[in-house]
């Protein structure tokens, strides 16, 4: 877009406006990152994965990472399973890795900007938990 602003000769001030508003959802979007994405205190995170180890996620022996295996009557059910996860995935801004074959969806969660658990595989997991119990 910005090579199409200047390719059809856009001003001066429009092209400041847009590096304005650009360095502005940049600072909103890296705020927001950091806020987020930093890694667990330890008593946070040592009441975080008690909390989801109840519901069947476990720690990752070789990363910092959760994993948790989850099993539907049909495709159809782990396939809808999958689209809620990505739809709030997607609002998040945080993807989980993940593996499906039929029935089966195997869920890996870390926070890659960070290089390991964050809040925001919590707050991911739990979401993930509450759309499993609906299907």
């Amino acid at each position: 877009m910005l090579g199409l602003m200047i390719a059809h000769g856009a001003s001066a001030v429009r092209f400041g406006h847009f590096c304005r508003l650009s360095n502005k959802l940049l600072t909103r979007y890296s705020s927001k990152m950091t806020a987020e994405s930093h890694w667990l205190s330890p008593a946070d995170r040592d009441h975080s994965t008690m909390e989801l180890k109840a519901t069947g996620w476990v720690e990752v022996d070789d990363r910092d990472a959760i994993y948790k295996e989850l099993h539907f009557k049909t495709f159809n059910q782990a396939f809808g399973f999958m689209t809620r996860v990505a739809l709030q995935a997607e609002k998040m801004n945080h993807h989980p890795e993940w593996f499906n074959v039929y029935n089966k969806v195997q869920i890996t969660l870390t926070t890659h900007d960070c290089g390991g658990l964050s809040k925001r595989d919590i707050k991911l997991a739990k979401f993930i938990d509450k759309v499993a119990l609906t299907m």
